[in-house]
């Protein structure tokens, strides 16, 4: 781990020398801590995220680095690894899904992601304190069921065959007729790690919501390990991911609340900064923080992806002004990344790539969203012509 001196000795601009807090633990090292602007702050993120420079990484590793892809929809995994990894094909993560060495499971926020197979097993139990809560929410509906049979029950069903959760609902309607069909559907997805079988999420295949156990699905049951260790071991991957971060950031990416005594069994291990607003953020001692202006190509990235939902304070990546932007009532737009900040929507139709910008591009910046977008094309629509064309600049 670098010491104090070593960290000051790299410092770039945009970013103060960091404080390790060995030396300056709580408060103490928070007020004192440097201050990293949003460009730094963007830059950090965009390596940790494999989007300054695309990665040799095989889609697995990728996988597992990220904590998962955000997956409420099927190709969202597949554009958000395109535009990461170098000679990315779609078979490589869809390989994985039919060969159960990736899942799709509800973890975080209570959506669905794409796990490999180990984090499935580990991240799952994590969250589940956010999954007890939810299922709170449904207790009027829920009367009268014990919740400790529903569970082996819905167990026993899955395990037989794979369900889809109405096939599921109506079968536990049998044992609880009276209890309303939603919260008992909410109680086995939250009292039980429910995956969505193959060929769900297979790349150019279609198939239904069928469930079954993470355990039956996989041939396996989660290794047994320590609650506080685990977490541990969970704040140091997503700092690795998504960091510099905040106690409050990382609540906001997993669903989940009191996680400060975590970050402060490990303050001892991490350095700390500041953003503007003096927020104090945790630090891996050896994770990249480039130079701010370090070039940030442009990056297509899908709908949901959690460079956009892993903090609680967004504008390392998404300008203040353009706040809300990403979002049509609940349907989430995919975005396009300019010099490392949203900049614009995109979406395909007939054949035609639409870039929608928020702004005026320069003409560098044109020509380059364009390249980036036939790369794109070339990936994830291999032998197909695809036009590229930009829209009115929106308001």
């Amino acid at each position: 781990m670098r010491n104090t001196a070593k960290t000051a000795s790299t410092a770039t601009p945009g970013t103060k020398p960091a404080t390790n807090t060995r030396t300056n633990p709580g408060t103490a090292a928070a007020a004192s801590a440097p201050v990293m602007g949003a460009r730094a702050l963007n830059r950090a993120t965009l390596a940790r995220q494999l989007l300054l420079t695309r990665s040799p990484m095989a889609a697995k590793d990728a996988v597992a680095h990220l904590l998962g892809l955000q997956a409420q929809n099927v190709k969202p995994p597949y554009h958000a690894l395109a535009a990461r990894l170098d000679g990315f094909v779609p078979e490589d993560l869809s390989r994985l899904m039919a060969d159960r060495e990736a899942v799709r499971i509800v973890t975080m926020r209570s959506t669905i992601h794409t796990h490999t197979a180990d984090d499935c097993l580990t991240l799952r139990p994590l969250v589940q304190p956010a999954r007890d809560r939810e299922l709170t929410y449904f207790r009027k509906g829920l009367a009268g069921v014990d919740l400790d049979r529903l569970t082996v029950l819905a167990r026993d069903l899955v395990e037989a065959e794979p369900r889809t959760m109405k096939q599921l609902r109506e079968a536990l309607l049998v044992e609880w007729p009276d209890a309303d069909p939603q919260s008992l559907s909410v109680a086995a997805r939250c009292r039980l790690p429910l995956v969505q079988v193959t060929p769900r999420g297979l790349w150019g295949r279609s198939g239904q919501v069928a469930l079954t156990t993470a355990e039956h699905w996989l041939g396996r049951t989660a290794e047994q390990a320590d609650p506080a260790e685990l977490l541990d071991t969970t704040v140091l991957r997503y700092l690795a991911a998504f960091g510099p971060a905040s106690v409050k950031d990382m609540q906001t990416w997993a669903g989940l609340t009191r996680l400060r005594d975590a970050f402060e069994r490990l303050r001892p291990r991490l350095l700390t900064f500041r953003d503007e607003h003096g927020t104090e953020l945790f630090d891996l001692p050896d994770a990249p923080r480039p130079d701010q202006d370090t070039p940030a190509p442009p990056r297509f990235l899908p709908e949901f992806d959690n460079l956009l939902l892993s903090h609680a304070d967004r504008t390392r990546v998404v300008p203040a002004d353009l706040k809300g932007r990403t979002w049509s009532g609940n349907q989430a737009h995919r975005v396009l990344l300019v010099d490392g900040f949203l900049a614009g929507l995109w979406h395909f139709t007939d054949r035609t790539l639409t870039v929608e910008p928020f702004g005026t591009f320069t003409k560098d910046q044109r020509a380059a969203v364009v390249e980036e977008g036939e790369r794109m094309v070339a990936v994830l629509h291999e032998g197909t012509a695809y036009d590229i064309r930009f829209a009115t600049a929106a308001s």
